[in-house]
């Protein structure tokens, strides 16, 4: 059975994310904050991914595309939101989520799931915005009315 393209690039930018940040962690520059917002290059990569196979697909239209390329983004931020949970709560709960917002933009005390919840909104609001660069990017590439 073969996967749909949308949920294996989103399977990719969801491994791509787990590696990299896990890699911090180990290297012990998970306390850098600029470093977690590169993240965003997983998510290009993946979502160029699919944009490319439809192209070669010969999908040519701008909203088909676009629903695809948005698909394969939210999968993959979704994925690796859940992962962020299941690992936050691994490694001590809202105290590990405490020493993460110490550095990055929650002010205050927030739970897991008050953390998981605003990090699922910030994915998305950079998946509508990635989905779009890419798709202007490749905007000569589609069939015109």
């Amino acid at each position: 059975m073969k996967l749909p393209k949308e949920l294996y690039n989103g399977i990719l930018i969801f491994l791509g994310i787990a590696v990299y940040f896990l890699l911090m962690a180990v290297l012990g520059l998970s306390h850098l904050f600029y470093l977690r917002l590169l993240n965003v290059l997983f998510i290009f990569y993946g979502v160029n991914k699919t944009i490319q196979m439809n192209l070669k697909e010969g999908e040519t239209s701008f909203i088909s595309n676009a629903v695809s390329a948005m698909a394969t983004s939210v999968v993959g931020v979704s994925l690796s939101v859940l992962g962020l949970l299941i690992y936050s709560y691994a490694k001590g709960g809202d105290a590990y989520v405490a020493s993460l917002s110490e550095t990055f933009l929650f002010g205050g005390n927030p739970s897991v799931p008050t953390y998981c919840i605003c990090l699922l909104f910030e994915g998305i609001a950079s998946s509508v915005i990635v989905t779009m660069m890419l798709m202007l990017y490749t905007n000569n590439k589609y069939v015109a009315d």
